[in-house]
């Protein structure tokens, strides 16, 4: 088996290897489950944009995160189904990692940058026929429910991603984790260089969420004999992690590893403080606020309509796209939409603490709400919940059967970007009820108004950066972060509902010039600063700081870092 065979595209050059364990780039391409995804594929045309020499490295998944489908009686259902990708170009590259002591043989598929004007990107796959099943399963599903196959993931991430560099030559300046999930490079990297302190230059950590699930926590001797710390002795990670207890905590140990990081958000970044304030020897956490790429989100019509001020023009093109979206509702559900009518669109990943159904907390008001013949309203929901979350899932199955109820009213399945381009370019009004301090960005939100749909949302996430109330948006009162959950959810449903009934529909269908212009503005304050440029140039500025690179003197005379495309 020959372990050093050449690709076939040329190597790219590189000073930031991006580490990801999912990415968004198109919708055929199902190697992502959602806002993680969406944010690295919007960083990575970016970066493209940019000509930062930069390569992502990921894994692709054979049955992507799962179709999402109907059952019988139109609740949601899971298919997992072998994806196949003729556009990605195979290496021919065969190497080794240790997974439980054994050896994995590993592969990688080759993304050309100009195939999605992305970033040069590397998929991993153990999916091999010199690897017997449980080997070959470890690149199966995004997020495999299995705790051991997680990790497994997590190890062929790292670990692999760091050996596929080494075979390609490359030598990145920069390591990025986008998220704990590929700690394992830290590791790997200790075993190249045996000093704590040149790992720590080159790694940097980006956090994305405060909640548990995106904050693993594994009992170390599991992980220890998995291989997750690429086989260093156990009193060495622990004398580089500072944990010495049983469980090994992943974001402490990132941010113990790394010589910075960053928050999503000014308010995560606050978040983050409060969580992280009683540990010692963290890099400092500073903030990156989120953002996405409009040349790939918004509607290049209406950002026309925006750019001559023609008024007319932006109404009709909202309505255009309004009939598209509505006839995806009418073929899934069966109901006529109108483009007359305002619509309410919530959508992004369902889970717990985002509230899908906090409109439904007083039934008789929600009824009251969707029959009003002087407001008439329209309602959509979708999204994926993971597909083991069963009170999530719940949720979603709960909202149908309400929708059932209702023919103005309707949930939508098969969500993926090219729905969540439709369901942006046909909102009104986009939706975003997470309880406070839990939702780190948010970024649906900035893709909604770069396609003139206005936010109303809890003061979360990146809403404080971007909102001025009543002018490009609506926020709703804060709650009381620190009263039970359920009083929590009673008061921004109650003022939810008296935001809709008092502020917004009349606004909308009284004064129809007034509702225009919040739309403007929202377009308008979207861009440039949460336009993923920004983003991407402030992660080259701060977090990857190229200047103070181990080789910083040959790559700033032979690959400045905003001026040479990796190619």
């Amino acid at each position: 088996m020959n372990s050093v065979a050449q690709t076939s595209s040329p190597v790219p050059a590189c000073q930031i290897a991006y580490f990801s364990m999912e990415y968004a780039f198109v919708q055929s391409l199902k190697t992502y489950s959602g806002g993680l995804g969406f944010l690295a594929g919007s960083h990575m045309r970016s970066a493209r944009a940019l000509k930062q020499p930069l390569v992502a490295i990921g894994i692709l998944w054979k049955y992507g995160y799962y179709d999402q489908v109907r059952k019988p009686d139109q609740t949601m259902d899971v298919l997992f189904m072998e994806k196949q990708y003729s556009f990605l170009e195979p290496t021919n590259l065969r190497f080794q990692i240790r997974v439980n002591h054994a050896p994995v043989w590993v592969t990688a598929y080759y993304l050309p940058p100009a195939t999605f004007e992305t970033a040069p990107t590397y998929f991993l796959s153990t999916d091999l026929p010199e690897n017997d099943y449980l080997a070959q399963t470890i690149c199966h599903r995004l997020y495999d429910p299995n705790p051991e196959t997680r990790i497994t993931t997590s190890i062929l991430l790292g670990v692999g991603g760091a050996k596929l560099l080494d075979l390609l030559q490359l030598s990145p300046d920069v390591y990025h984790l986008n998220e704990s999930h590929p700690l394992p490079v830290a590791f790997a990297l200790y075993n190249r260089f045996g000093n704590a302190e040149v790992v720590r230059k080159r790694l940097v950590f980006t956090t994305h969420t405060p909640e548990e699930a995106g904050n693993p926590r594994t009992d170390i001797r599991l992980l220890d004999r998995m291989g997750f710390f690429d086989y260093l002795p156990l009193d060495t990670v622990r004398q580089l992690t500072g944990i010495y207890t049983d469980t090994f905590n992943w974001a402490l140990a990132a941010l113990r590893l790394a010589g910075r990081a960053n928050a999503v958000s000014k308010r995560h970044q606050e978040v983050c403080q409060q969580m992280w304030g009683a540990y010692d020897n963290l890099c400092p956490i500073g903030a990156i606020t989120n953002a996405q790429n409009a040349r790939f989100w918004a509607d290049e019509k209406m950002a026309d309509a925006v750019a001559r001020n023609d008024n007319a023009a932006l109404v009709a093109r909202k309505k255009t796209l309004k009939k598209r979206l509505f006839d995806v509702v009418a073929d899934q559900t069966g109901d006529l939409f109108r483009p007359d009518v305002f619509t309410i669109v919530w959508s992004r990943r369902f889970a717990g603490y985002k509230r899908a159904d906090l409109l439904l907390a007083d039934p008789a008001r929600f009824e009251r709400l969707l029959s009003n013949p002087a407001y008439p309203v329209q309602m959509i929901w979708a999204g994926k919940p993971y597909p083991f979350d069963y009170a999530s899932i719940g949720t979603f199955d709960r909202l149908v059967h309400v929708s059932k109820g209702f023919a103005n009213c309707a949930v939508l399945v098969d969500y993926g970007m090219q729905l969540s381009r439709q369901l942006k370019g046909g909102a009104d009004l986009w939706l975003n009820t997470p309880r406070l301090t839990r939702e780190a960005s948010g970024t649906s939100g900035m893709t909604a108004a770069m396609n003139w749909a206005v936010n109303a949302s809890t003061n979360d996430g990146w809403i404080p950066e971007f909102a001025r109330n009543g002018i490009n948006s609506f926020v709703l009162p804060e709650a009381s972060i620190t009263g039970p959950v359920h009083e929590q959810d009673a008061f921004d449903a109650e003022n939810l509902y008296a935001l809709l009934e008092t502020v917004v529909l009349p606004l909308y269908y009284e004064h129809p010039d007034d509702w225009t212009a919040i739309m403007k503005a929202s377009i308008e304050d979207v861009t440039p600063y949460f336009d993923s440029d920004r983003m991407a140039a402030e992660y080259a500025e701060t977090m990857y700081k190229i200047n103070d690179s181990p080789s910083a003197e040959t790559h700033n005379s032979a690959r400045p870092l905003l001026t040479q495309a990796p190619d």
